[in-house]
């Protein structure tokens, strides 16, 4: 099965568990030259008193978005697929719809990046319905040609916009079953579960999976709640149950360029592109590469993925130039994606790289010279359906100020810790645009931002991360606009209580 975990990375564990506790954690270490390396805490169910192992099921949301990016490879590498074809040449089941005649439709590769101009919602009526309207649960999952009855709507002109989406990535497992003759299920047991020996993996609670299948909790404040078990209505962007010790065979087979044990599952060119950036929209960003999101810890790039299912969290991160892969998957958590993985994987992969453990950069000097240019309000670039998830998060934008001697990045938002602003902690000594932003504290941990600025030294654009947001005239900020009206209604309600008693 593998080793246990070496002190010093049980301690950067431990040390995520304190902040972030669990009902029950698998960790896994994939490292060149050996078998991989498990630390399991808690237990799969409160009830029972079972304890976690390697071989614990758990639920892996949108971990399985690389699975089904993986299988869209091996169709390219059958001569099957085209990455920059229109995709509804190949989809029969349904179609992407163009919102304007003038938008062309969105390729396979506008799909695996977020960039195809769907909605994390497909429509504004879909907030009625949050969870199954997203594609990430529902009482009873319908046939995708049934769900997306009339078309997935695609908004904006593809390749121009990163919208995360899980309907994206459910045309793409439909894309892979019209192709195949298969349905996705069965498609990924054959050519990639089965040849991986990940008997505990499926798409759906089959029995498999069903022995081994850890409860879902959440913590609220009288203990641990187990949640209703719900279909995903997107089974190629969040279906898939798994194990860290099956997950430990996938990552393996990806670091050492696509080779299984019964033989090679992708070409090693084709593994790289997983890892590449495909959407860069500032060349100080890592990017979005094929279904995984690119980070950079302290110079090295990181190909990282996470996954939310109510009473599931998963991460997994691998650093392809160092030959290492970490996953860790729990049994605790809700839709906000707060919890103990990412900083798991994030903590643990520094310990093996030789990192700092804090990513947050400490000997870069303030550069308040350029604050007054940055300074202002940024809002989204067009698009209703596009920016209904971002709405949900920053609200009407974001705003750059100065609070207590610093910078900071605020928003009109209903999040907390958005509404109240994080610093943007200077990240690049020879770069003054160049931020980082500092989610640990949701669990999140931490994102770049930049500043495009043109060559007038106009500042243009914000970027954090892949999500932009252009600078807007100061007049504009609805922050203003609403305490002109509060204060405009203060003053009425004032007059009129004066005449009032004039009277």
């Amino acid at each position: 099965m593998g080793s246990t975990l070496e002190v010093g990375l049980q301690h950067a564990v431990r040390a995520v568990l304190e902040r972030w506790p669990t009902a029950g954690l698998a960790v896994a270490v994939v490292r060149p030259g050996g078998p991989a390396s498990f630390e399991c805490h808690g237990v799969a169910d409160v009830t029972t008193g079972s304890p976690v192992t390697p071989d614990t099921v758990f639920r892996v949301g949108s971990l399985t978005k690389t699975f089904t990016a993986v299988a869209v490879l091996q169709l390219c590498e059958q001569g099957r697929l085209d990455l920059d074809a229109p995709a509804n040449r190949y989809l029969s089941t349904f179609r992407l719809r163009p919102a304007r005649p003038d938008l062309q439709s969105a390729t396979v590769r506008d799909l695996l990046t977020h960039t195809a101009g769907i909605g994390f919602w497909r429509r504004p009526t879909d907030l009625l319905h949050p969870v199954s309207g997203a594609g990430v649960e529902t009482r009873q999952a319908r046939p995708l040609g049934e769900y997306y009855r009339g078309g997935l709507p695609q908004e904006v002109r593809p390749g121009t916009k990163w919208v995360y989406s899980n309907h994206g990535f459910a045309a793409l497992g439909q894309l892979v079953e019209d192709v195949s003759g298969q349905r996705l299920r069965d498609y990924l047991r054959q050519h990639v579960l089965d040849p991986l020996g990940m008997e505990h993996t499926d798409l759906d609670q089959s029995e498999r999976v069903s022995d081994g299948l850890a409860t879902g909790y959440v913590l609220r404040r009288r203990g641990l709640v187990p949640v209703a078990v719900r279909d995903v209505p997107t089974p190629g962007g969040g279906g898939l149950y798994s194990t860290s010790a099956d997950l430990a065979r996938y990552v393996a087979c990806l670091l050492d360029g696509g080779s299984g044990p019964q033989g090679r599952l992708l070409q090693a060119s084709s593994v790289a592109q997983l890892f590449a950036p495909h959407y860069q929209p500032d060349p100080r960003l890592p990017g979005m590469g094929l279904a995984f999101e690119l980070r950079s810890e302290d110079g090295r790039r990181v190909a990282v993925k996470d996954g939310v299912v109510s009473g599931f969290l998963s991460a997994l991160a691998i650093a392809p130039s160092a030959g290492t892969g970490v996953i860790a998957l729990a049994n605790t958590g809700g839709l906000s994606g707060r919890g103990a993985p990412v900083e798991v994987v994030t903590a643990v992969l520094r310990e093996l790289l030789g990192l700092a453990r804090d990513p947050v950069r400490h000997d870069v000097p303030p550069r308040p010279e350029v604050w007054g240019q940055l300074c202002g309000w940024y809002s989204l670039p067009p698009g209703a359906v596009t920016n209904l998830f971002a709405r949900t998060l920053i609200g009407a934008g974001a705003e750059v100020v100065v609070d207590r001697r610093r910078l900071v990045l605020k928003a009109l938002s209903p999040v907390p810790v958005l509404r109240r602003g994080v610093p943007l902690l200077p990240d690049d000594p020879k770069d003054p645009y160049a931020f980082r932003v500092d989610f640990s504290a949701t669990g999140r941990g931490t994102l770049p931002v930049v500043f495009t600025v043109d060559q007038t030294q106009r500042v243009r654009r914000l970027w954090l991360d892949l999500m932009g947001f252009d600078k807007r005239p100061g007049a504009r900020n609805p922050r203003l606009v609403l305490a002109g009206g509060l204060t405009t209604g203060a003053l009425a309600a004032g007059v009129a209580r004066t005449r009032r008693r004039r009277r």
